[in-house]
Parts: C-alpha cells; structure tokens; sequence
C-alpha cells in the first residue's frame, strides 16, 4: 500500500489529464507493488526552492511497506522513477529529489485497523 506524493511548482497545465494514472503505473512497476494498491497525490502549482532556485522542480516522497528500506532497493526505484519523471514532465535531474520512507504495517490503517491484522 504505497503512498506517492508528488508537491511542485510547475503549473497543473503541465500535466496530461492521464499523468496520475502514469505515475501511478510507474511507480508501482518501480517497487513491484500492484497498481491497485497504489495511493497518489499530485500537488502541483506550489510556492518551491529547490538548491536556491525557484526553476520549475518537484519533490516526490515514496513511503511503503517492505520495498524502502534499504540503499539497494531505494538505488533501483530512483532510477525508474526519475527516468519516468524526466521524461514526462521535461525536468532534469537536479530539479527532482525523491525521498523514501520505510514503513512498518502497524503505521498504515486501513478498513478500522491496521495493516498488521490484515
């Protein structure tokens, strides 16, 4: 159950009207999650400074269960995911940074409970 969340500054006349759909796609074959277990959000048009300019940029944070938590998975998912980004959105790679949070089941609830107990 991955939560992706993409926070730039680029307008939201940036994005295809199926770009949620494509980074949801993208991202779930990156961490080998299916696509139905995906959650996005795309917050576009924000105030950003990004290595002390406000250039178009964007963040994307990428917290899951059991794929994030390690250097070497974390490696493999950067570069499918900033390969996916640079080409969609035309940003280079200085202007995207990718943070990955490792998650444990009992910090994600879902249906009254926690993942832990389903």
């Amino acid at each position: 159950m991955p939560f992706i969340e993409l926070q730039t500054n680029l307008p939201v006349s940036s994005f295809s009207e199926d770009f949620m759909m494509k980074l949801c796609s993208s991202t779930a074959a990156a961490l080998g999650k299916p696509e139905d277990r995906m959650n996005v959000v795309v917050k576009p048009g924000l105030p950003m400074l990004m290595a002390g300019s406000c250039s178009p940029c964007l963040m994307l944070s990428v917290s899951a269960i059991g794929v994030t938590d390690s250097a070497e998975k974390n490696k493999e998912h950067s570069a499918k995911i900033f390969e996916f980004l640079t080409r969609e959105l035309g940003l280079t790679e200085d202007r995207i940074v990718i943070q990955f949070h490792a998650l444990q089941p009992h910090q994600v609830g879902k249906k009254g409970t926690l993942m832990s107990f389903l």
